[in-house]
């Protein structure tokens, strides 16, 4: 089998090769597409940046080509950057209209991948089967966009794994019996997870990889990055509205630059980057001193959260036995690891000895290829599925469970689910069925003063539909007609081994089973 993984990310893309003669994984270089990126100990890794600039309707610049002449900062209407949150947000931004033509999150996402595929092609490299690594707590909506991407391309065989589970097999693999816990912190998003192998018999040649538990926080690197120029231009008694797009954007590279020094095992104590506004002729001196930027960090609750997201994890494993002393490793992966205050948090918790900064940019990519050295991945559920159902009294929503999450895959619910119609003379029943999320929100506000304060995290549910086309699922077709108040139709359901919901359905009045193992929902 010849396989590819593409780790899609906020920031940079990258994509790697199960190279058959040294059996082990390759990062691919595209000329013209990738860029070197240092990643400390002399060694340089080819990253695609997730860039993409509309020159035209029909001319589209990708990758490496934009950052290096700067095309975002003439003309952010036309300039596209951290489309994969919004290809996973709940509220997207509008679509651009650029030259008559509609740009959305889709549109531009799909542009970069195709790129992507081509320039493997131009390689000669010809895979059976394409992995793609996606956030440990991305929606269906989001790996649905996925499938549908590939089906266009024409990409072989398609899987998924989580982007930090996939880091944490690539290492695991080569150990067996260990248990290794990866934090990914990238562009967009914090992954957690926690993943151990079985030991290998004398009989065995292929290993068992067991995921135990996963966290995840809506927050990563581009926030950071946010969150500097904000707080500049705070300082400054200043706007993003009185800077401007280009100004932002501009100032948003600078604040990048400063991070990624600050990050270096060489870092002064204090960064500064100036920026001079050629329309306006207003220069702009960002300086960020070491202390500072950790004070940002743990104001704007960045550090809380990764202090939760661990505690989850601990919480999770001790209930299936495994004790804080029993995790052999914890890897660091992700562009954003690299900044000291996120490692010195997880030293606080693990002991130095235990924390190791692991292939921050190549990790997920080359890891997600171990999915074809494993003769099985035991998974769970990081979210629940439920029914919606409206209640007409309470004028709101109310949520039959399906399934809880956490719970390992395939898996069937021990009773079925009955139904009636909610019509007399009803021909089909139709379900909102989705998925149930407890996500973490952080809240900083500035008072009169500018001084800034936060809020304390808040966990608040969120509820995502697996409809599709704005229609909610049909399960059943009757005939005769339903009535009301009669029980019409029961229905098992399952989630089989490859995350697929199905549905078996009988029809309680003529005894007949009008459904059988049907396919109601890719859980990707």
């Amino acid at each position: 089998m010849t396989a590819i993984s593409i780790d899609f990310g906020t920031s940079n893309t990258v994509v790697s090769f199960w190279e058959p003669d040294t059996q082990a994984p390759k990062t691919l270089r595209f000329p013209g597409l990738s860029r070197l990126f240092n990643e400390g100990q002399n060694r340089d890794v080819a990253v695609v940046p997730s860039l993409v600039y509309v020159r035209g309707v029909a001319d589209l610049v990708v990758g490496e080509a934009v950052r290096s002449q700067r095309l975002g900062l003439m003309q952010p209407q036309r300039f596209f950057r951290g489309f994969k949150r919004d290809l996973a947000a709940d509220f997207r931004p509008p679509a651009r209209t650029i030259e008559g033509e509609v740009f959305d999150a889709e549109a531009i996402a799909f542009q970069l991948i195709s790129e992507i595929w081509k320039a493997v092609q131009a390689q000669n490299i010809q895979p059976s089967l394409v992995i793609f690594s996606v956030p440990v707590g991305a929606f269906e909506c989001y790996l649905d966009w996925f499938q549908q991407m590939a089906n266009k391309l024409g990409l072989p065989q398609v899987k998924f794994v989580d982007e930090s589970t996939a880091a944490a097999l690539g290492y695991a693999v080569q150990r067996p019996g260990s248990t290794v816990l990866v934090a990914d912190f990238g562009g967009g998003t914090l992954d957690l997870s926690l993943v151990r192998t079985s030991g290998l018999s004398a009989a065995q040649t292929i290993l068992q990889a067991e995921v135990l538990a996963k966290a995840d926080a809506y927050v990563g690197g581009e926030d950071i990055d946010r969150w500097i120029v904000e707080d500049y231009l705070q300082q400054m008694g200043s706007s993003r509205e009185t800077v401007g797009e280009v100004g932002w954007q501009n100032l948003l590279a600078i604040a990048e630059q400063l991070k990624i020094r600050l990050s270096q095992a060489d870092a002064e104590e204090q960064v500064r980057e100036s920026w001079l506004d050629e329309e306006t002729f207003m220069s702009y001196d960002l300086a960020l001193g070491r202390v500072q930027f950790e004070t940002l960090l743990e104001d704007r609750q960045l550090l809380e959260q990764f202090r939760q997201a661990i505690d989850e994890v601990l919480a999770l494993g001790n209930r299936k036995g495994l004790q804080k002393n029993e995790i052999e490793q914890v890897l660091l992966v992700g562009g954003s690891c690299q900044i000291k205050a996120i490692q010195q948090l997880f030293q606080s918790y693990f002991g130095r000895q235990r924390v190791k900064l692991h292939k921050p940019f190549e990790a997920v990519a080359h890891g997600a290829l171990a999915l074809t050295q494993i003769a099985g991945l035991e998974d769970y559920l990081r979210h629940g599925y439920a029914i919606r159902l409206w209640d007409p009294y309470a004028r709101g929503y109310n949520y039959f469970p399906l399934f809880e999450p956490g719970l390992k895959y395939p898996c069937e619910r021990a009773e079925p689910l009955t139904l009636q119609a909610a019509l007399d003379g009803q021909t089909e029943i139709r379900l909102d069925i989705g998925e149930v999320a407890q996500m973490t929100e952080a809240e900083v506000v500035y008072d009169a003063q500018g001084r800034m304060s936060s809020k304390p995290l808040r966990q608040q549910e969120t509820y995502r539909s697996l409809e599709r086309n704005h229609e909610q699922i049909c399960v059943a077709r009757l005939e005769p007609p339903g009535q009301v108040g009669i029980d019409r139709i029961a229905v098992d359901f399952e989630v089989t081994e490859h995350r697929i919901l199905v549905a078996t359905v009988q029809d309680l009045l003529t005894e007949q089973v009008l459904v059988k193992r049907r396919a109601i929902a890719k859980l990707n």
